[in-house]
């Protein structure tokens, strides 16, 4: 059973146009082509870099963050209640109006205590600001590292400036050093994101990441396949222009650098909206969907390739609809950029009263009974 579905899986049809097979891609008179096994070597990458990742982030994002002057937020530990903890792990984390009133009646709070014991509990689970500055930095790193990487490799292509090169003399097209490193690298980054997903920090776009995480992981193991490699590396080399201008936005926002944080947002919407919604699907989208029908007929390759094409535009589409709103947010009201995906601590009502009250007295001096205390110096005779 299992090798009839290996033979239907291989078979030439669904990776290929008519007329060519992987006869074409067995290495002969000295030239080397894509295999398919060469993936795996993938996997031994993606785990050096899960590896490399934590050494990094204690040795060189930790020490970092501390030059910067990350500030860790300190958060009240809530007192340990069974039936409270056992309502928040098992039911919802955020209980309504009614199940808060059945649950001061279990406990003997107060409600506005049992508000106050979830806010609380909430903001313990979530990660710190030091875990998101360590995350932001490793993958800031990658990225610009990938980019220049990727733009050295292909700086000398001809494919590079003219887009129909990439389908020159295919499936027949040699591979480079440069290229087979270009995309191990790539798929063994994205393989160990895919691996950590689980610990890294969760945003509200969590689904919309992993779907991300697994079309990329597919699109550049098929690619690889049926020699697309030089429309892969011109995909990846896109991706990569834009992101790490995102990550080092990020790590200035934690660090408290508003301005650096507010300008580098700009530049990098900028750079996204070119690179995500306009090179990307007019001119590569367009080559690989409009140009190779003109030198062989469809088949079930061309159609999945341009479909993970196509997944990864709808997430461009979404993402960028959250970058012209911050952006917007920014311009408009001179507002500071975060990140709308992001959880933000809670803080108690309390917390906030004592604040306001504070600043209240600074202003105006002392406050009693609503009214500010006047102080003119006299003294009161017993």
């Amino acid at each position: 059973m299992l090798s009839g579905l290996s033979d239907w899986f291989w078979q030439e049809q669904l990776w290929f146009p008519k007329g060519l097979g992987w006869a074409d891609l067995e290495d002969r008179d000295g030239r080397v082509y894509a295999k398919a096994q060469d993936l795996w070597v993938a996997l031994p990458i993606a785990l050096i870099f899960l590896i490399f990742r934590q050494i990094f982030e204690r040795t060189v994002a930790t020490p970092l963050a501390s030059l910067l002057g990350v500030k860790e937020t300190v958060r009240l530990q809530v007192p340990h209640n069974p039936t409270l903890e056992s309502y928040y792990c098992n039911i919802t984390k955020n209980p309504k109006q009614t199940p808060i009133a059945s649950l001061c009646k279990q406990t003997g709070f107060s409600e506005r205590q049992v508000q106050r014991w979830f806010r609380r509990r909430r903001n313990q689970d979530r990660p710190s600001l030091l875990k998101r500055f360590r995350e932001a930095s490793w993958r800031f790193t990658f990225y610009l590292l990938a980019f220049i990487a990727g733009l050295a490799s292909l700086i000398d292509k001809p494919w590079l400036y003219d887009l129909k090169e990439m389908w020159q003399g295919f499936p027949v097209l040699t591979l480079l050093p440069s290229q087979y490193w270009y995309y191990m690298i790539e798929l063994g980054f994205y393989g160990s994101l895919l691996v950590s997903v689980a610990s890294d920090v969760k945003r509200k776009d969590f689904k919309e990441q992993i779907v991300h995480h697994v079309a990329t992981i597919l699109l550049i193991s098929f690619s690889w396949c049926v020699n697309y490699i030089r429309a892969g590396t011109l995909i990846m080399l896109v991706h990569d222009s834009s992101d790490y201008f995102l990550e080092s936005a990020k790590m200035f926002n934690y660090a408290g650098w508003r301005n650096a944080c507010n300008y580098i947002f700009i530049v990098f919407a900028a750079v996204f909206i070119i690179s995500r919604l306009v090179i990307f699907p007019f001119w590569i989208i367009y080559c690989t969907w409009i140009y190779p029908v003109t030198m062989y007929e469809p088949f079930f390759g061309y159609y999945f390739f341009n479909g993970l094409l196509m997944v990864l535009q709808c997430l461009h589409i979404f993402w960028a609809v959250l970058i012209i709103r911050m952006a917007i947010r920014f311009l408009t009201h001179n507002e500071k950029v975060d990140d709308e995906r992001s959880d933000k601590d809670e803080t108690d009502e309390s917390e906030e009263e004592e604040e306001q009250a504070k600043k209240d007295m600074r202003k105006n001096g002392p406050v009693q009974n609503g009214h500010t205390v006047h102080n003119n110096n006299h003294s009161k005779i017993e």
